[in-house]
This record gives C-alpha cells, sequence and structure tokens, in this order.
C-alpha cells in the first residue's frame, strides 16, 4: 500500500475527512519544497479543523429549525414597527445573550416579531451558540410526547443544553391545564440558564387567560421578566401590505 493509501486510511479511521480532503494540495506543495514539515503540518490540521466547524455550523443550524425568512441584512428599515436600526444593530451584538437575558417581542400580526426573533436565532448558531426556534406548538408537542418518542426525547435533551431558545407565537391559543403546567416547569428548569425569546400578540395580562390560571401565569412572567427586554412594536400588518397577487395588472 503506498503512502498516500495509507495516510488515506489513517484519515477515514479517525473520521477526518477535512483533513482527507486537503491532501493532494498539501502534498503537491511539500513536493515543490515550499512548504516546510512543520507548515504541511499545520495546514492538514487547519483544514480538518475548518472542516469540522463548516460541519457543526450545519448541524447547528438544521436543529436550529429556522422559518425560511431568517437573514436580518434583509430587514426592511422603511417598514416603521417601533424598533429604530440602532436597537436592531445592538440586538445583534447579542450581549444580552451572554448576559441571560430574554427578549420578548409584543405586537399585533406582521409587525416583524417572527422575522426578527429567527433572524436573531439565526445570528446566535452563526456565531457558535446553541440557539433553537419553535412555536409554542412545538415545545408543547414535545413535552407531551418527550416519554413517548425517541424525537420528542432527543429535542428535550437539546433545548435542556440550549443557549437560546426561540418560543414563537406564545399563547396565541388556550393552554389546557397540563401543558400549561409543564411549560411552566420547562422554563423555570432553564431560568437563569437559557436565554429565551418569546414572540407574541398577547398583553401579559392575557396570559391568565389563555392558561386559565393566573397563579400558573404569574409564576412565569415572574421568571420570563425577571431579567428581560420587552419590545412593543407597533404598526400595520407587513404581510398585509406586501401581499402577493396571482393577477398582472393593478386595479
Amino acid at each position: 500500500m503506498e503512502k498516500k493509501q495509507i495516510i488515506n486510511t489513517y484519515c477515514r479511521q479517525f473520521k477526518m475527512s477535512g483533513m482527507m480532503a486537503s491532501l493532494d494540495q498539501a502534498l503537491r506543495e511539500a513536493e515543490t519544497g515550499s512548504v516546510s514539515y512543520l507548515d504541511y503540518t499545520i495546514r492538514l490540521l487547519q483544514s480538518e479543523a475548518m472542516h469540522r466547524e463548516q460541519k457543526d455550523a450545519e448541524k447547528r443550524l438544521k436543529s436550529a429549525r429556522l422559518p425560511r425568512a431568517n437573514d436580518l441584512n434583509m430587514y426592511d428599515y422603511a417598514f416603521d414597527n417601533g424598533l429604530p436600526k440602532s436597537r436592531m444593530t445592538q440586538l445583534r451584538e447579542l450581549d444580552w445573550l451572554d448576559q441571560i437575558y430574554n427578549i420578548i417581542l409584543m405586537g399585533p400580526s406582521g409587525t416583524g416579531k417572527t422575522f426578527i426573533a429567527a433572524g436573531l436565532c439565526a445570528d446566535a448558531v452563526q456565531k457558535g451558540y446553541s440557539a433553537y426556534f419553535r412555536t409554542m406548538d412545538d415545545i408543547i408537542g414535545m413535552l407531551k410526547m418527550k416519554d413517548f418518542t425517541q424525537s420528542s426525547k432527543a429535542d428535550y435533551k437539546r433545548l435542556m443544553k440550549a443557549s437560546l431558545i426561540v418560543i414563537d407565537d406564545i399563547m396565541l391559543f388556550p393552554v389546557e391545564k397540563p401543558q400549561a403546567v409543564a411549560l411552566f416547569n420547562f422554563i423555570n428548569q432553564l431560568y437563569e440558564k437559557t436565554a429565551f425569546i418569546i414572540t407574541t400578540n398577547k398583553s401579559p395580562s392575557e396570559w391568565a387567560k389563555m392558561l386559565d390560571d393566573e397563579v400558573l401565569a404569574t409564576a412565569l412572567l415572574d421568571r420570563l421578566l425577571f431579567r428581560c427586554e420587552v419590545i412593543n412594536l407597533s404598526g400595520k400588518s407587513f404581510r398585509i401590505k406586501n401581499r402577493k397577487t396571482i393577477f398582472n395588472e393593478k386595479i
């Protein structure tokens, strides 16, 4: 077996696909004498490190389950919803995430809550944080099924180790008592360990009605609002304003 094949065999054995992919180029440079043995070794290791970082980023992005629209570089600041560019820039620096602050985005439908939350989650993923985007229904479903299905159990374990969890459309619909208690226990376990971004079109005073339990709603809000920035978004619906049509002519 020639030496190159031996190296490839060891790369497969130790799962170093990044190093294996860069081997030919590194060998050509080594054979011409343009790099030293030390530089040659460093380049191979750098290739493997970059490959692993890329694969890890792809894995984190897949697990995040972001909606399609999540790039805040495409954010339309001409759309006036009460969030100035200066504050968006500060939010994107993610200092609040390092300080384990929560963000609550409140406002009517179509004011950009989900897009902003998804964009901040995407920024966090790109910067190496374990960040996840879930709807309220996703969270309730996961909590109901985590003791019965492997996928829900695995998702629960991921979320319990998260740096950031987005819960989109919280309290959009009434929640039954067992699920409300499970939601409280979930958030309580992550209290001061994980940052949350919450989107909602309900004011805190309406949460008690959705949970049908004022005491539970107060306890839940107490955890979320302790270290929290509440951002009230306003204005007309972006979706309605920019809705698509199947017709070519304008009436």
